[in-house]
């Protein structure tokens, strides 16, 4: 068997019944993440004219695009929308160790968007979800994290492959169908990083992850067909991992199926920033609490950072938000004189803002040199010199959201009735408990819609 068919096959035989609770409840907390960062998402301009191409032509459906008010589009056109809210503002989930995929916007999203088409109810839905994590997480991590090295934009090569995974089960396709699924969805991947290197056109960056949404449904629409696709698309010739691929692991496309639980490392962001920053960001708002210092108090920022972080995150004076969301050294900039963990604080005047342009051209960023430290693509070793001379120094790995800190509880309600702006306080209530009960919802249809309202 090739690892897309034992990958069909664990789809049919892992029940929602024999799958921890843990992973379970971590899977019902990306969902309500998704559901708040999509509706989040739907208030800007890129975001609107993806909802507009999307209602132009996939109107006449029953899956609702988050955000907006009695939009109902067939499942495809509701997964573009969503997925591409859900990426819109760079504040959706991920994998810890990063692999290059986004469950919210490549899984949940679409997964919503072909329940409410079908009539699943919440338990099939969040059964879906965790077996495309399963699935699509391990496909990430036998790339090895590669392709970006190559321009590509990963979660738009990944993508595809957990969309269709999630279609196909709440479709109830079969093994084969779902291989052939998943063999048409490798020919759907794309999404390149010219925009990080362009002087204009990044909103295409929110556009991969919701074409990546939409393509899996397709895959498992024309599987359901009986459109065949090539069952050696993950590791045979010419497949995904030797094609965009610098290079793989194809033993970790399927190892410990069923017995460790990729849903587990699901990562949620803290700040509207690409997660590369959160870790300088968290560290950079730790120290000034503990140490009572403001931003006129600095002298400079020097910071160690992955390779990754040298090739891809070094924008020090970016020409959009989607840049400046991108740049490491912005970001901590931005972090030092705004309060990042407020969303709306991340607009347009941060880009002729000169205090924070001088300081992101003025960090100083360094390869990791400190020895003895574990480090990790998102890793960073924070040092803060102070006008009195006095130096401040926090390594950090992790966040406020990744697996070894989760975001739970209060602290999960807290960043989804922000994200979900000022709508019907009600409204919002009750998306917040059918989400942590979604087990126990029968029809996912009667939820009424959940509309973002801006601060008046």
């Amino acid at each position: 068997m090739t690892a897309s068919q034992t990958l069909a096959q664990f789809c049919m035989d892992q029940q929602l019944s024999a799958i921890p609770h843990e992973v379970k409840e971590m899977a019902k907390a990306v969902i309500v993440d998704t559901v708040g960062v999509a509706t989040y998402g739907s208030q800007f301009a890129w975001s609107q004219s993806i909802a507009k191409y999307a209602s132009s032509v996939g109107s006449h459906g029953k899956s609702r695009v988050f955000g907006l008010n009695n939009v109902r589009l067939q499942a495809p056109f509701a997964g573009l929308a969503n997925g591409s809210f859900t990426h819109a503002f760079e504040q959706d989930s991920l994998r810890k160790p990063g692999a290059g995929v986004h469950p919210g916007a490549t899984i949940v999203a679409p997964a919503f968007a072909v329940a409410e088409e079908v009539g699943a109810t919440g338990s099939e839905l969040l059964h879906a979800v965790i077996i495309a994590c399963e699935v699509m997480f391990r496909i990430g991590a036998a790339s090895l994290h590669t392709s970006e090295k190559k321009g590509f934009h990963a979660p738009g090569l990944t993508g595809p492959y957990g969309s269709a995974v999630a279609a196909g089960i709440l479709m109830k396709l079969n093994a084969q169908q779902i291989t052939a699924a998943l063999g048409i969805a490798g020919s759907m991947s794309s999404g390149l990083l010219a925009f990080t290197k362009a002087q204009q056109g990044a909103d295409v960056k929110r556009l991969h992850l919701g074409r990546a949404a939409e393509a899996g449904i397709v895959a498992a629409r024309l599987a359901q067909e009986g459109l065949d696709g090539p069952e050696n698309i993950l590791d045979g010739h010419f497949g995904f991992l030797e094609s965009y691929c610098g290079q793989s692991n194809p033993e970790l496309l399927t190892k410990d199926l069923g017995t460790a639980w990729e849903t587990n490392k699901i990562c949620l962001k803290a700040f509207p920033c690409h997660v590369t920053s959160h870790t300088s960001i968290e560290s950079l708002r730790l120290l000034m609490q503990e140490q009572a210092f403001d931003a006129s108090e600095v002298s400079k920022i020097d910071i160690e950072v992955s390779d990754k972080v040298l090739s891809h995150h070094v924008i020090r004076q970016p020409n959009d938000i989607k840049q400046a969301q991108y740049s490491l050294p912005f970001c901590v900039a931005w972090a030092l004189y705004r309060d990042p963990y407020q969303p709306e604080n991340m607009n347009a005047s941060i880009l002729s803002d000169a205090s924070i342009t001088k300081m992101s051209q003025a960090i100083t960023l360094t390869p990791f040199i400190t020895p003895n430290k574990k480090s990790s693509a998102w890793s960073s070793l924070l040092r803060i010199t102070l006008q009195s001379g006095k130096v401040l120094e926090r390594w950090s790995d992790e966040f406020t959201g990744s697996p070894s800190k989760p975001l739970s509880g209060d602290g999960l309600k807290n960043r989804f009735f922000q994200l979900t702006g000022q709508g019907n306080l009600v409204t919002k209530e009750h998306w917040w408990e059918s989400l942590n009960q979604i087990d126990q919802v029968q029809d996912l249809t009667l939820l009424p819609d959940l509309i973002y309202l801006k601060k008046s």
